[in-house]
């Protein structure tokens, strides 16, 4: 960072901050939420049971956590005179073109940030010629194993530390019910999830969380056709724990990180 006249810290072209808010200067950010979903592969990204406070939240999730990564990975594209930066956001258009985001320096002295959003753009455009080399996309994993729920190791969850840290994400329903009986009703549910993913390995979904990959399983608790909540479970040594559960649209917005879920029981 160096300071400026005025006394305004200015970020330096490789300060690749923890958050994107810190690293781009984006003035117009719902605006250039619409124009990346309209650009993109046509997806719902928005929240199916939660009230939210802007437009399309999963994909301001997306984007947000995957320059994270992009950052941690060091997958920033910056052109030789330090003017133009980009990313590869992991998405493509519907004719099956990566997307970046596009980056110009940001010339407002009162503005703290080095990188001024620019536009979304196709692999194809002109503007991204002033890279020799587009960086890659955010990578999540290295062992594709850990993809996959490997049903013959044990699963040891914490049934009361679920029920009591995340009471307020189960359904109204089921929020004043007698405390031994609900445990018995989500063990349940943990069973009959463990013997559907024994059927199905792809019933259980990845998601990544805090630099590891977490695999969710369906609780169904008032009908069997349908979830209620996500059980997250991650791997220990030689079995899997499971100590929290998550709303459908958390599950969603953390597994939509690593792909698009195509599961029936999970969808935006």
């Amino acid at each position: 960072m160096t300071v400026q006249g005025g006394g305004v810290v200015k970020n330096q072209p490789y300060d690749f901050t923890e958050h994107f808010r810190d690293f781009v200067f984006m003035p117009k950010f719902d605006e250039a939420i619409e124009s990346l979903a309209g650009l993109a592969e046509p997806e719902d990204w928005n929240y199916k049971y939660t009230a939210a406070q802007h437009p399309k939240p999963i994909l301001r999730n997306y984007l947000t956590y995957t320059y994270r990564r992009v950052a941690e990975e060091k997958k920033i594209g910056i052109t030789p005179d330090e003017d133009y930066a980009c990313f590869n956001l992991g998405l493509i258009t519907p004719t099956q073109e990566p997307i970046y985001a596009l980056l110009s320096k940001n010339k407002l002295e009162n503005v703290p940030h080095y990188w001024h959003f620019w536009r979304f753009c196709r692999r194809g455009e002109q503007d991204l010629n002033r890279f020799s080399a587009l960086p890659d996309m955010a990578h999540y994993y290295e062992n594709p194993a850990n993809l996959v729920y490997d049903s013959r190791k044990e699963l040891r969850v914490n049934v009361e530390h679920i029920i009591s840290d995340n009471i307020e994400r189960f359904p109204d329903a089921l929020k004043a019910m007698n405390p031994f009986g609900l445990q018995n009703l989500v063990k349940g549910a943990i069973d009959s999830a463990v013997e559907r993913v024994r059927r199905n390995y792809k019933t259980a979904i990845p998601q990544y969380y805090q630099g590891n990959i977490q695999l969710l399983l369906p609780l169904t608790l008032l009908d069997p056709a349908k979830a209620d909540l996500a059980l997250v479970a991650e791997k220990f040594g030689d079995f899997y724990r499971a100590a929290t559960c998550l709303t459908l649209d958390m599950a969603y917005n953390n597994a939509r990180q690593v792909a698009r879920p195509d599961r029936d029981w999970l969808a935006p």
